[in-house]
């Protein structure tokens, strides 16, 4: 797909249960602002499929923009679409840019902290050796060493 040809000038990632009221909301209205057509989740029509619909937006984006919360991890969805982006990014050139919001790279890059409480869940779901497990713990570290925006800690 040519640069001209994309829908969507930015794709937003994020847990929408920890920054959907809040960094995110404004990111995007800024984004907005400015007239960069911008992609949100809450513009899944009602019966659409869900992942093919995110998965092609992804695609249809010139920039991703991924938001890391402390919860971020927790969602499959999340991961999921971070593993597409991170494809996104060395199939396409697809630019993308890490906001760390609340959470330390460290954290997401090692899978500690909260991050590490989401994997011991995912593991006991899927199991430490799950394919997807272990996509999901690669796309982390690769795009925790992407150089993004970085907000202050919780701690």
């Amino acid at each position: 797909m040519s640069y001209s040809s994309k829908k969507h000038d930015v794709f937003l990632s994020f847990r929408g249960e920890d920054t959907r009221y809040g960094i995110t909301s404004h990111l995007h209205a800024a984004l907005i602002h400015k007239s960069i057509k911008t992609y949100v989740d809450c513009l899944l029509e009602r019966g659409e499929d869900i992942w093919p619909t995110l998965a092609k937006a992804i695609e249809e984006s010139h920039v991703s923009i991924v938001v890391f919360s402390e919860n971020f991890a927790t969602s499959t969805w999340c991961l999921e679409e971070l593993v597409k982006v991170l494809e996104c990014r060395k199939v396409k050139g697809q630019v993308v840019i890490p906001v760390f919001y609340k959470t330390d790279p460290s954290d997401i890059r090692n899978q500690t902290g909260s991050y590490e409480n989401a994997f011991a869940k995912h593991e006991r779901d899927l199991g430490t050796n799950d394919l997807k497990v272990l996509n999901w713990k690669v796309a982390l570290t690769e795009a925790a060493t992407i150089s993004g925006w970085h907000t202050e800690t919780h701690k």
